[in-house]
This record gives structure tokens, sequence and C-alpha cells, in this order.
């Protein structure tokens, strides 16, 4: 079968963005309130959210989550953003007003983070229509038990051991929507679209690792 052509159209000054790699274009994807998400780019930078290709953002970062930051990703982005509520410090009601929050300013999801009690996920799936997005460590997590709570999609985030973690997950729940962390290349990311994971997440490079090529190349051209 002849394979159809793809037209791609940029510009001059569009061209340079953060691209993901081409293997995550091979899983099934999720669809998220109308929107099919295959990639998602794991950064809370509001840069590299404006220039990237992924389908969506996974704004997740090691603080705990404030209206303030959820908002202004939100706004920045063109494309639909998960939004981290809590899970280690912040919990209970105030990952429930975080929650609202981030559905009231455009969120398309909310990620809860591993260590978040069933009890307060209950709560938040109770207070919003958006999905709930559980963060995995290992295969020993009671996902049933996550799933009862109101959890719609499990991340999956277990470092090397994500394509091992999400095959024994697709074994017990065939029909459970997964993201999972892919890595940084396609070599490492195929393997987790082949356990079962239907969205990879992908974490860029930094800002600083970026500027570096950028000026590394300036240099070599005398500039």
């Amino acid at each position: 079968m002849e394979e159809k052509h793809l037209p791609n159209i940029t510009g001059e000054l569009r061209s340079h963005i953060v691209a993901v790699p081409e293997e995550i274009w091979q899983c099934s994807g999720i669809v998220i309130l109308g929107r099919r998400i295959k990639s998602l780019i794991f950064t809370s930078d509001i840069a590299i959210i404006r220039n990237t290709n992924a389908d969506g953002v996974l704004a997740v970062y090691p603080f705990t989550p404030q209206q303030a930051i959820s908002n202004a990703i939100i706004q920045a982005s063109s494309i639909p953003v998960l939004c981290g509520v809590g899970g280690g410090i912040t919990g209970g009601m105030r990952t429930v007003r975080l929650a609202r929050d981030a559905e009231a300013q455009g969120a398309f999801g909310v990620v809860v983070n591993a260590p978040m009690s069933n009890d307060t996920i209950r709560m938040v799936a109770e207070s919003i229509d958006i999905p709930i997005v559980a963060t995995v460590l290992h295969e020993n997590t009671d996902i049933q038990a996550r799933l009862n709570a109101g959890v719609s999609i499990l991340n999956v985030s277990a470092a090397e051991r994500t394509p091992e973690v999400v095959k024994a997950i697709r074994e017990k729940f065939p029909r459970v929507p997964i993201i999972a962390t892919g890595g940084p290349t396609g070599k490492t990311i195929a393997p987790t679209i082949a356990a079962g994971a239907n969205t990879i997440s992908y974490t860029p490079p930094s800002t600083k690792e970026l500027f570096a090529r950028t000026m590394d190349d300036y240099r070599q051209r005398g500039i």
C-alpha cells in the first residue's frame, strides 16, 4: 500500500522547535476531551511549550502546585495541558481546590503524584469533570483501588523499568489508558510503546542545553 503524503507546513522562524522523537507517533494515543494525544512534553518551561510539536503538556514540577503557575502555563500554551495538583506534601482540600481551579483555567486533566491517598482522589473526582491522571512508580501499586477512587488515566514513571511496569499493568488491565515516560531517544521509547503505553511523555533538553547548541553553532559560523 502506497504511503500517504503528509504535508508539512512551517515558517522560517518557527522551524527551530523541540521535536519529539518520531517513534512516538507509532503509539495509539489517548483521546482526552475529544483531542487525540500521543505525545506529552514534560516541562513547565513556557518557552519550550510554545516551541514544540508535542500534542500536549505534562505540567508537573517538584514544588507545591500553585494556581499562578498552572494559569500561566495554560494561558501560554496552544496545546492541551495536564496540571499537577499534588500528592506529596500537598493533599486533602488544598488538592481539591487546586483541581477545581485547574479545570476552571482550562486544563484538560489533573495529575496526582504517587503518595496521594485514594480518599483525596475520590474528593477530587467528585469535584471536577476533567480526567484524573495518577502517577504509578511500580507494578505493586493497587491499580484497581486507584480506578475505583476515580482515576481515568495512569502515568507510569519507573525510570529504566518503565517498559516492565507498563507490561505488568497492561496484562492485568488491558483497556486502561496508560501514559509512560519513554526516555530521551527513540531507542528507549520503542520498548515502552511495545509494552502497551498509549501515550509517551518526553523530557526535552533544558533551555540551557538548547542555548548551548545554538551558541556553538554561532561560534562555528564565526558570528
